[in-house]
């Protein structure tokens, strides 16, 4: 003891100068020995030799206290205990193995409560609407009451029921005994189902409904887990009955658009319905009817009633309603696929047909053509279905005439190319000849096509009437990407033709210009090879040797000099060609010479083909596929 005084003050006085985290210096040097008074000693903690025991009766009275604390939450009254020692009760009761009992017991005075619930119900005089609200008021107060129940026996419910996987917890408990006892009852199952549906086939109708008392009322079957079984199926049945009488009665009543708004109502109504109160379990199953009755049923009608009529007047929002609608239904879009071909191929073939309208059957079909590819853009989503099943449908019927299309086709290219076209800019132009080729691939007879294309350039070329040169070039760009190098070889050649011809008379002109007498007659040649250019049918004309002899000693044709030569004697023997040109007649008057049209449109004019020799050093001979084309203008 005299021993014990001085360690107490010395280990004061160095716990005095700690801050309890950091050992002293003075402890930290001195190690403790074994067995030493310093040393720490081990804390031995045994359990008590004999089991704590409950008094006498606790069990009873512990469950009698419960079971009071039960009936005042049953009835709605205040409980006298407090929660925290009921709390405590119930863990003491669990932990001295009066679980199992504990359990039964709350389960027996659940049940009697529950049962009594019952009683009630069985009124015939109640209304669907009170008997619905009186169902409900019951359903809210069992699961407020089982929820304060539950927070009572909370340990017993988070030991032995957790421990026991063949007991229901205790709201589980509650469930089994409500749908048990009180929704499974024939009678109360049977009001509560048919008032409910009673109540949404009032507000299909158009009445106001309590969609609150509708929401708690599904959802307590959804909780029952009877909801499919007791009310699901029963509601199908009963909206399948409904959409399919109800298509039948304004299929006959109403057009077309106004039925495809009346689906579209219908549909977004059911998804509100799901969203509101319905279990989403029920959405597929309900869209699915509905779209079944309302449309799967008339796919055929409705596109025989009104799918031209939309067609014809253009009516691009309803059209892309009924391709919305459509889509949702199983064989909708095939059925809208092929009577959209056979609209395409029956006013294509109104088009093409009928002679009468040949002066406007291009234009005509380019409009159509809009108007396919404003619908297809706007109201099908460009969907690929449908512009392929177009294009199938254009080639058929713009074939039906055969050559004729492809004819007119070259004729509207060469009156958009023509100088007298100014109703359209550059840009505008190549837009137009971008659609005229969207209707060139349709064609069969693309032969045609450049047959009667070659005999309109021939004449832009050789008269001087083409608008624009980057215009003809372009679309012979646009032939050539669309059918080949082969295709359009040709018509390189006769643009190579007339830029050689320019050229040579620049260089011919610039020398007749250096001449002494340069003649009344302006003279042009164009070099044409033929084999580039359309044949025309050859004309026999006769002239005398002496009469060509003098024509040309009086003309400027003859031309000598600097290495230019022509001359009768060096001409070829060569068969006149029908060409193109203008004529003009010149004539003296008062010392200045005048031309006078002799015709104001283009047509052919027989003219001699000569050959030119470029004579430098020696004599040399164009080749045989060039022909030199004199033409007066």
């Amino acid at each position: 003891m005299a021993d014990e005084a001085p360690r107490k003050g010395s280990f004061s006085a160095l716990v005095g100068r700690t801050n309890g985290l950091t050992k002293p210096a003075a402890l930290a040097a001195a190690p403790a020995k074994p067995g030493s008074a310093g040393g720490s000693k081990k804390l031995v903690i045994k359990n008590f030799r004999d089991r704590p025991r409950l008094p006498d009766n606790y069990t009873q009275d512990t469950w009698r206290k419960l079971h009071e604390a039960v009936r005042a939450v049953q009835s709605s009254t205040s409980i006298r205990y407090n929660l925290e020692e009921l709390y405590q009760a119930v863990e003491n009761l669990c932990s001295h193995k009066v679980s199992p009992m504990l359990y039964k017991q709350l389960r027996q005075a659940c049940e009697d409560h529950v049962q009594a619930q019952i009683l009630p119900f069985r009124e015939d005089s109640l209304d669907s609407v009170l008997f619905l609200k009186k169902i409900n008021t019951c359903w809210q107060d069992h699961c407020r009451q089982m929820i304060m129940i539950r927070s009572i026996f909370l340990f017993l419910d988070r030991t032995y029921v957790l421990q026991n996987s063949t007991l229901p917890s205790i709201w589980d408990m509650g469930l089994e005994l409500f749908r048990t006892h009180i929704i499974s009852d024939k009678m109360v199952q049977s009001k509560t189902i048919d008032g409910i549906l009673l109540l949404i086939e009032r507000e299909r109708s158009g009445e106001a409904v309590d969609r609150s008392l509708l929401r708690s009322l599904l959802g307590m079957l959804s909780d029952l887990q009877v909801y499919k079984d007791s009310f699901e199926l029963k509601f199908l049945e009963e909206t399948n009955c409904l959409y399919a009488a109800e298509g039948q009665r304004l299929m006959q009543e109403r057009e077309v658009p106004e039925y495809l708004n009346h689906v579209s109502k219908r549909l977004e109504e059911e998804g509100d319905r799901v969203i509101t109160y319905l279990d989403h379990g029920t959405q597929k199953p309900l869209i699915a009817c509905v779209e079944k009755q309302l449309l799967g049923e008339h796919l055929t009608a409705i596109l025989q009633k009104g799918l031209d009529h939309l067609l014809d007047e253009n009516r691009v929002p309803d059209l892309a309603q009924m391709y919305q609608l459509f889509s949702r239904v199983r064989g909708g879009q095939q059925a809208l696929l092929q009577h959209w071909s056979e609209y395409i191929k029956t006013s294509g073939t109104a088009i093409v047909i009928n002679p009468e309208k040949d002066k406007d059957m291009v234009q005509d079909l380019l409009d159509f053509k809009d108007k396919v590819d404003h619908v297809i853009e706007v109201c099908f989503q460009k969907n690929e279905r449908f512009v392929n099943l177009m294009k199938e449908s254009f080639e058929t019927f713009i074939n039906k005439r055969p050559n004729k299309p492809a004819e007119l086709i070259a004729k509207h290219v060469d009156s958009k190319l023509r100088a007298g076209n100014k109703e359209a800019t550059d840009e505008e132009l190549e837009r137009t000849l971008d659609k005229i080729m969207i209707l060139f691939r349709f064609i069969h007879g693309k032969d045609v096509f450049e047959a009667f294309y070659k005999k309109d350039l021939a004449k832009r070329l050789l008269v001087g009437k083409s608008a624009s040169v980057d215009a003809e070039k372009s679309m012979l760009s646009k032939l050539k990407h669309e059918c080949g190098a082969a295709f359009t070889s040709k018509l390189e050649g006769m643009f190579k033709d007339m830029e050689l011809s320019k050229d040579i008379m620049v260089h011919f002109k610039q020398h007749m210009q250096n001449q002494s007498d340069s003649g009344p007659i302006d003279l042009t040649v164009n070099i044409l090879t033929m084999g580039y250019w359309p044949t025309y049918t050859p004309m026999e004309v006769h002239l005398t040797p002496e009469a060509l002899m003098e024509a040309f000693a009086s003309s400027p044709c003859t031309v000598q000099h600097k290495g230019w030569w022509c001359h009768p004697s060096q001409m070829r023997k060569q068969e006149p060609r029908s060409l193109q040109g203008t004529p003009t007649e010149a004539r003296a008057g008062h010392g200045r010479a005048e031309t006078q049209d002799l015709a104001s449109d283009t047509f052919f004019l027989p003219a001699p083909v000569f050959t030119l020799c470029h004579w430098p050093q020696q004599a040399r001979v164009w080749p045989e596929t060039t022909e030199y084309s004199w033409s007066v203008p």
